[in-house]
C-alpha cells in the first residue's frame, strides 16, 4: 500500500464514522491573543528535546493537541500530515501537541503506525486536562494558529483538515 492510498482509504473510513464530529464548529475562532505570548512556550519532543515556539518565528506555526485515544484526532492526522508535507520548506508546519499522560514508548509506536511526519511533542509539566500554555483546554483535538510574527491569532476545539487550514492562512495574509 502507497502513503497516498493509506491516507485516503483512512481519511475514507473514518471520516465517514464521525460525520456529525466534523460539523461542529466549522470555522476558527479568533483568540484573545492580540501579540506573541507573554512567556514563550516550550514544547519538548519524545526524544527529550526541547524546543520553544519561537523558534518557529517567519512561518505560521500549526499547533495541533491531541491524543492516542481521541477519535476525532486520528481522523484529521492524514489531513495534518498533507499540510505539514506540502508547506514544511515553505510557509508553515505543524507541530502536535501530545496531549495525555501516555507512555512515551506507547507515543512513539503510535506516532509510527499513523505515519506522522510533523514534530510529536509534549507541553513542560504535568497533563490535568483543562490547561495549555495557550489557555483553557475546551475539548481534543484543538489547534491553534500562530502567525508567522508569533501572535497567536486563532484556535479551533474540533477537527481541522487541510482545506481549511490553507484557507485561513490566506484570509488572514489578504487581510494584512
Amino acid at each position: 500500500m502507497t502513503f497516498n492510498s493509506f491516507i485516503t482509504t483512512f481519511k475514507t473510513a473514518t471520516k465517514v464514522a464521525l460525520m456529525s464530529v466534523s460539523l461542529a464548529g466549522l470555522t476558527f475562532a479568533p483568540t484573545v491573543h492580540a501579540a506573541p505570548p507573554e512567556e514563550d512556550i516550550k514544547f519538548i519532543g519524545l526524544d527529550g528535546k526541547t524546543t520553544m515556539l519561537s523558534d518557529y518565528k517567519g512561518k505560521w506555526v500549526i499547533v495541533n493537541l491531541w491524543a492516542t485515544w481521541c477519535p476525532p484526532c486520528l481522523v484529521e492526522i492524514p489531513d495534518l500530515v498533507l499540510f505539514h508535507e506540502a508547506h514544511k520548506d515553505k510557509d508553515a508546519i505543524v507541530i502536535g501537541v501530545n496531549y495525555e499522560a501516555n507512555e512515551i514508548s506507547k507515543v512513539k509506536a503510535f506516532a509510527e503506525s499513523q505515519m506522522i511526519n510533523f514534530p510529536v511533542v509534549r507541553f513542560e509539566g504535568t497533563v490535568d486536562g483543562r490547561t495549555t500554555p495557550f489557555g483553557k483546554l475546551q475539548g481534543l483535538p484543538t489547534t491553534y494558529m500562530v502567525a508567522p510574527d508569533g501572535t497567536v491569532v486563532a484556535a479551533r476545539t474540533g477537527m481541522v483538515d487541510q482545506k481549511m487550514l490553507e484557507d485561513f492562512m490566506q484570509s488572514y495574509n489578504a487581510k494584512k
